[in-house]
């Protein structure tokens, strides 16, 4: 009931930002900008108390369920299972996002006055290169990781400390069941935060609407739908990959994932739906210590949506611009983007980063993404949910596979004190 209360609560307060950004955008336009910059603030806390809790409950829930593992051939095991599970998942939302923008064309004849070829969209364009990739994965400090709420470098860290806890066994106990409260507790607080959820997504969605208006929806519908078909598609087919693995149980998970994939959409950010996510994956019945160890895992190797619309945004803007991309081109940009995806953010405009690179690589003019920055709040909220269902699904089929999914009727265990 509480879950059923939340998610209710979280669409009311979507239909009254809505209500309420446009009712002052009629009555008092002056006001609406004004209210826009405000009214953020309580976004702004919502995701600053989110970023508060993600390190810790990360750090602690991945280091206990690695060392619960028992042994690096364990660990290894399912870290070669989850990155094959992501490296195809990723590869079938890149092809899939090619494939629908040639298919559905949104570019071609597009109605809309081109940005002048040397404006500048303000975000970075450099090369992202292998060695980038790396320096950024590699902490040098695992303070500096936690304090920026770099995921990828503290699941770095908890992978050779979780290892070190299960390679000396007795002596790593105590810590370890250290780590297992502190790690209820953040799930705690975790319940605390989520109180806050609705007014983050009031504020969020009233003050997109009272800034850029309904009307940016009916300009750029078209687009919009297309690319919101697009992630049907890759909705469609990512449930259908996990019903081979876990049958009809998909259904029993996508009723207990949707607050998460609702909060990712009304936020646009699917580091917001992180903790959520890991409780409806244990009353799922997957394995705590594979879920820990699969989920901050997928929130650097497996943004299916922010994926999709990499190759979805760049295909989009050279047909806007009338640039032919061979089909060697596409294969490289394919390949470019499986590398600079990695380690992108689940956090409002990442992709847009990578998006930039892509575009530099291939000699597209970068003020093309001017075309989308107007629309890309409204298609972070899609992308976004789509990552949470892509990494839940992950967490689900990897746990199948190692005989850990527990049936239905399961009650997830808490850990001692």
């Amino acid at each position: 009931m509480k879950m059923n209360k939340l998610t209710i609560a979280i669409l009311i307060a979507m239909v009254l930002g809505i209500v309420t950004g446009q009712g002052l955008r009629w009555l008092t336009p002056e006001l609406a900008t004004s209210f826009a910059d405000n009214i953020t603030l309580l976004t702004d806390i919502f995701l600053r108390l989110i970023k508060m809790i993600i390190a810790p409950l990360v750090f602690t829930t991945l280091v206990v369920g690695i060392a619960k593992m028992g042994d690096t051939r364990t660990v290894g095991r399912i870290g070669i299972k989850t990155l094959g599970w992501f490296m195809m998942a990723s590869l079938l939302s890149l092809t899939l996002g090619l494939i629908m923008v040639h298919l559905l064309s949104p570019g071609v004849g597009l109605n809309l006055s081109l940005p002048d070829g040397t404006s500048t969209s303000g975000i970075s364009a450099g090369a992202i290169s292998l060695k980038d990739f790396v320096s950024h994965a590699i902490p040098k400090s695992v303070v500096e990781a936690m304090a920026t709420n770099e995921i990828l470098q503290i699941v770095v860290f908890s992978l050779f400390f979780g290892l070190a806890a299960a390679a000396i066994g007795d002596p790593a106990k105590p810590v370890v069941s250290v780590m297992a409260s502190a790690a209820e507790i953040m799930l705690k607080v975790t319940g605390y935060v989520m109180n806050f959820a609705p007014l983050a997504v009031f504020a969020a969605i009233g003050a997109m609407v009272a800034k850029e208006g309904l009307g940016i929806l009916a300009t750029y519908g078209t687009f919009m739908s297309q690319f919101y078909l697009a992630l049907g598609t890759l909705w469609l087919v990512l449930i259908l990959l996990g019903s081979l693995f876990i049958g009809r149980r998909i259904l029993v998970l996508l009723g207990l994932i949707r607050e998460p994939i609702l909060l990712a959409f009304s936020t646009a950010s699917s580091e917001s739906a992180y903790p959520k996510t890991l409780q409806r994956l244990e009353e799922f019945g997957c394995s705590k210590r594979i879920a820990s160890f699969v989920l901050p895992m997928g929130y650097s190797f497996n943004l299916d949506g922010s994926m999709m619309y990499c190759t979805f945004a760049v295909m989009f803007i050279a047909q806007a611009y009338g640039i032919e991309l061979s089909i060697g081109q596409q294969i490289t940009m394919l390949l470019l983007l499986m590398v600079t995806s990695k380690g992108m953010a689940g956090v409002p405009r990442a992709s847009l980063v990578v998006i930039a690179a892509t575009l530099n690589q291939f000699h597209i003019p970068e003020a093309g993404i001017l075309l989308l920055l107007g629309i890309d709040h409204f298609l972070d909220m899609g992308r976004s949910a789509t990552n949470v269902l892509g990494n839940a699904i992950a967490a689900s089929v990897v746990s199948k596979s190692e005989g850990s999914l527990q049936e239905e009727g399961f009650e997830p265990e808490r850990s001692a004190a």
